[in-house]
């Protein structure tokens, strides 16, 4: 995975993110892989995106700032077994002065097929203060162009889906 930026990003629509195989320790008493990890997975190849913006760990430390998820709702699809290759594909959807809102589809690396989905709100966030900053005009620059890029394909299946049972929906 990178851990700095020093070269000018490319944006391809989507992002994908490194490979990787499903872990047995990952694995619950009922043979699905545990919600976590899950998350796990999701979270890696958002730090492999914001690592591609030039806003990774290397950013945290040099300008103080970073991203807190604010909120995410995650879809599960079709179980993943032990062992199977996985990636994520990630798109950028829409962002703000503060804010950026992705889109994840976790990948069988091999077969193609979507086992879950991740919809996501994160916040730019200082990290002296622990409040919300506005993004600093170069990092809006880059964000800007991965938004236009990801903004050529098509919605998503499931965007904005609300959690909710029933007539209540």
């Amino acid at each position: 995975m990178l851990d700095r930026m020093d070269f000018e990003p490319v944006f391809f629509a989507p992002f994908v993110s490194s490979g990787r195989k499903v872990e047995r320790a990952w694995m619950d008493y009922n043979g699905h892989l545990k919600m976590a990890y899950y998350n796990l997975v999701f979270d890696q190849a958002v730090e492999e995106a914001l690592t591609l913006l030039g806003l990774g760990a290397q950013y945290a430390h040099e300008r103080g700032s970073s991203f807190f998820t604010a909120e995410a709702h995650i879809r599960y699809l079709r179980e993943i077994t032990p062992e199977c290759p996985v990636r994520v594909t990630l798109r950028l959807m829409d962002y703000d002065d503060k804010r950026i809102h992705l889109y994840q589809m976790l990948h069988h690396a091999a077969e193609g097929w979507v086992s879950a989905t991740c919809e996501q709100v994160a916040l730019h966030v200082n990290l002296k203060t622990r409040h919300v900053t506005p993004f600093p005009d170069d990092v809006l620059e880059r964000i800007a162009l991965m938004r236009a890029t990801h903004a050529a394909l098509p919605a998503p299946d499931g965007l904005g889906r609300k959690v909710c049972m029933g007539a209540r929906c």
